[in-house]
């Protein structure tokens, strides 16, 4: 085509060196023409000027996408964990605070039917007066009043005071709570919105090929096997150190061939995390759900000491996870578009490995 663009450009030449001459009105209007025809084709054709992508830029910005949505939804799951635990503080602070306030009412119940009798005798005295007031400010503001009096109703009222003072606090930290969970939904719905747009670039992207080059694409760098089947081709892994190391691995080899979910920890589907969350929970041990907290959840392991059942983390970020099962291989849960799968251990940049247990 360069050569073609060549040999026509230099006929253009040989007949503009031959032509007759051409007045100078007309040279001018002629340009005025061919530069505004010119605009404007280039201005209707400018989608069409862009040239098609090629196999490998498609391939590095479907990585890049991936990725990018990977830790996302590391970020995720981190925000939807911390809405799960305020809302788990916050039934506990409700339950706390509603048996306060009973214990409050009961306390506050006891010393009326005290004062009563005491007020038929002889008048309701001042610091069961406050203690019975209906407005916190007015009974707090005071009651310091009542304990210099002395009294048994004034010690009374002061247990009363206590009361409501832990029944406020509860109040406060559960309206605390409901603003971190707020907090945490936000940001999961940014971090959501992250992850599908990402992914529906990266779909968009991988619709351009053809299938096979698809497959390809998906592929981690053409290497590692995708199924159970596959799995059970590359034989059985490497035995474990100990009982709980043995349960992880035989768990994590049980879910080859399963799809990938983002934001997923089984049993249908699993992102890298829930994975190797839901692995070692088979074994008996409570993992952190995100890949940036599990690697502060066991002891460091040196890259040349690995033992299967060992969590293997990548990239700087540390926004991948995987399972070491032995021979040079994890399990782990790649990406969209890509199961449950063997890789071998060195597929991605090493970040660190830890031994949970």
């Amino acid at each position: 085509m360069a050569q073609h663009r060549k040999q026509r450009l230099g006929r253009l030449r040989h007949r503009r060196v031959h032509r007759k001459p051409v007045p100078a009105a007309l040279r001018a209007a002629a340009t005025l023409t061919l530069a505004g025809a010119a605009s404007a084709a280039a201005f209707d054709g400018a989608a069409l000027a862009d040239p098609e992508p090629t196999l490998a830029e498609v391939e590095e910005r479907v990585d890049t996408l991936h990725r990018e949505a990977e830790e996302a939804t590391e970020a995720f799951n981190a925000a939807t964990e911390a809405a799960r635990q305020a809302e788990r503080d916050m039934d506990r602070l409700r339950d706390s605070a509603a048996l306060r306030t009973e214990e409050l009412n009961t306390a506050r119940d006891a010393l009326g039917s005290q004062a009563s009798a005491e007020y038929r005798a002889a008048g309701l005295p001042a610091a069961v007066q406050l203690a019975l007031s209906a407005d916190p400010e007015v009974f707090l503001h005071r009651a310091g009043v009542a304990h210099r009096s002395g009294d048994r109703q004034a010690r009374a009222a002061l247990g009363i005071e206590e009361r409501l003072r832990a029944v406020e606090q509860l109040r406060a930290e559960a309206a605390e709570r409901s603003e971190a969970l707020a907090d945490a939904q936000d940001r999961a719905r940014r971090h959501r919105a992250v992850v599908t747009d990402r992914l529906a670039e990266a779909e968009d992207l991988l619709a351009t090929r053809t299938a096979r080059e698809r497959e390809a694409l998906l592929r981690e760098e053409g290497t590692g096997e995708t199924t159970a089947a596959s799995g059970e081709r590359a034989g059985r892994p490497a035995t474990a150190p100990n009982r709980r190391a043995s349960a992880a691995v035989a768990f994590a080899w049980g879910q080859l061939g399963k799809p990938y979910g983002w934001g997923s920890a089984g049993p249908d589907a699993y992102d890298c995390s829930g994975l190797t969350q839901a692995a070692w929970r088979a074994a008996g041990v409570s993992l952190p759900r995100t890949s940036y907290s599990q690697v502060s959840a066991g002891t460091r392991v040196p890259r040349d000491e690995l033992a299967p059942g060992d969590l293997v983390f990548y990239y700087s970020g540390i926004s991948h996870v995987g399972i070491y099962v032995g021979n040079g291989q994890i399990v782990h849960a790649s990406r969209p578009g890509t199961p449950v799968r063997l890789a071998p251990v060195d597929s991605m940049p090493f970040a660190a490995a830890t031994r949970p247990g």
